[in-house]
């Protein structure tokens, strides 16, 4: 059986953002920063990446409202679809993977200063 779920938990990497499309569809985007199990260290003597950041997409009304309300820093858990987009920059098709949200919520507030 096959299956495209993905759970990430993570600290929120910047602050969200809602979109309007040009078809009147909203979105709210942001982005996570989520903690690798284990640092490699490389044949050169460096370290790989302690973290990846994953691209997260809000299309549902409730998804959406909960992630607007979220703020750079905030721990949060996320469930949704790996997804990859494809779209024209100038003469060329990129793509990108993001995560497209399915529920969410904020686990703990990020510390003010």
């Amino acid at each position: 059986m096959e299956h495209n779920i993905v759970r990430l938990a993570g600290r929120l990497a910047g602050e969200p953002e809602l979109r309007t499309l040009p078809s009147g569809d909203e979105l709210c985007v942001c982005r996570i920063s989520v903690a690798r199990d284990k640092v490699r260290v490389l044949p050169s003597g460096r370290r790989s990446s302690s973290v990846d950041v994953v691209d997260l997409a809000a299309w549902s009304a409730r998804s959406r409202r909960a992630m607007a309300g979220w703020r750079t820093g905030d721990e949060v858990e996320v469930e949704g679809a790996l997804r990859r987009r494809f779209y024209r920059a100038g003469e060329r098709t990129l793509s990108r993977v993001e995560v497209e949200v399915s529920t969410c919520r904020m686990v703990r507030r990020a510390a003010t200063g």
